[in-house]
C-alpha cells in the first residue's frame, strides 16, 4: 500500500485506503529536445500550492473536502528511458488496481507513454485527450524513437486510429500533420468542438494529458519548448474542465513545467491552479 508523501500538494494528504485520487510525480527530462528542467516541476509544483486557496470559486468546492493522496515523487533514472517508463508503468497500475485515479505531475511528456501503457492495460477501449501546443506524433528524434517529440506516436501505437483526439495544436513537422490527419484528429490553435467529444467517445475510458506549452508564452513562459500563439489560462480550465465533466477520465497528467525559465513564478502558479481544478472536477 503506497503512504502518503512528507511533503504533499496542498490538502492532498488522504489515507490511502480512503483517496479516490492518487498523485504522484514523475521528474524527467531526459528527452527534452530544446530546454531541460521539468524534472523540477513536482517540488516547485507541491511548494507553490502552499500559496493558493484550497477553495475555487469557479466550481463552489474545496480541496479540503476531498480524498485525494500525493505519494510523492517515483526515483526515476537518468540516460534509459525504458526504465522510466516501466517505473512509471508500474506506479500508475498500482494505484489502477486499487480502484483509484492516477494523477501524474511532470515532467517532459515522455512519462505520458508510462501512464498510458498502465491504462491500456486495464482499458483495452482507451481513448486519449491531448491539449499541447505540438503534435507530437514525429515516428522519431534524431534517430530515437523514444523522445517527447514521438509521445502521441507511441500512444498511437497502442490504442490505434481514430481514439486520439488533440487540441490547441500549433507546431509540428509537415509529416507529422500529413501523419496525423490520417490517424488521429487533430484541433489546430484552440478548443473548437471540444463539447462535442461526448458524443464521439461515449462512455470509453479517457486518458487526459495536458502538456502546459498550449498556454500561450505570455501567460506561461515557463516550459521547455515555448511556441507564441497559445491559449489563454481561462480558455484551457474551460477546456479541461469540459473534458472533466462530460468524459469518462480515468488517469491524468500535467507536463512540461519547467519552472527556472520563469523568474516571476507565474508558471508555476498556473501549473498549480489548473492542477486544484482538474482534481476537484475528476474528485466524483
Amino acid at each position: 500500500m503506497l503512504s502518503k508523501n512528507s511533503e504533499t500538494f496542498i490538502a492532498c494528504d488522504a489515507p490511502y485506503g480512503e483517496a479516490k485520487i492518487a498523485m504522484f510525480g514523475a521528474g524527467s527530462d531526459s528527452t527534452t529536445s530544446f530546454r531541460p528542467g521539468a524534472r523540477f516541476a513536482p517540488k516547485y509544483m507541491r511548494a507553490e500550492s502552499y500559496g493558493m486557496e484550497t477553495f475555487s470559486p469557479y466550481q463552489n468546492r474545496d480541496m479540503a473536502d476531498c480524498l485525494i493522496i500525493d505519494t510523492g515523487d517515483l526515483d526515476l533514472p537518468f540516460g534509459d528511458s525504458e526504465a522510466t517508463l516501466r517505473a512509471i508503468q508500474e506506479r500508475a497500475g498500482e494505484i489502477l488496481k486499487d480502484g483509484k485515479l492516477p494523477f501524474m505531475m511532470g515532467g517532459e511528456h515522455l512519462v505520458s507513454l508510462g501512464a498510458v501503457r498502465a491504462c491500456a492495460e486495464k482499458y483495452p477501449d482507451l481513448r486519449i485527450v491531448h491539449f499541447d501546443a505540438h503534435a507530437d506524433l514525429r515516428e522519431d528524434y534524431l534517430g530515437v524513437r523514444l523522445s517527447h517529440a514521438c509521445v502521441m506516436r507511441r500512444c498511437h501505437e497502442i490504442v490505434g486510429d481514430g481514439r486520439i483526439f488533440q487540441f490547441g495544436i500549433r507546431s509540428g513537422d509537415r509529416a507529422e500533420f500529413e501523419w496525423g490527419a490520417k490517424h488521429v484528429e487533430t484541433t489546430r490553435f484552440g478548443f473548437s468542438g471540444i463539447d462535442g467529444l461526448r458524443e464521439k467517445i461515449g462512455e470509453a475510458p479517457v486518458y487526459f494529458t495536458i502538456d502546459l506549452d498550449v498556454l500561450d508564452p505570455s501567460v506561461f513562459p515557463g516550459t521547455g519548448t515555448p511556441e507564441a500563439g497559445g491559449v489563454s489560462f481561462e480558455q484551457l480550465r474551460a477546456a479541461a474542465e469540459s473534458v472533466c465533466r462530460n468524459l469518462n477520465v480515468v488517469a491524468c497528467d500535467v507536463v512540461e513545467l519547467s519552472p527556472h525559465y520563469d523568474h516571476s513564478g507565474i508558471s508555476v502558479a498556473a501549473a498549480v491552479k489548473i492542477t486544484r481544478e482538474l482534481l476537484l472536477n475528476l474528485h466524483k
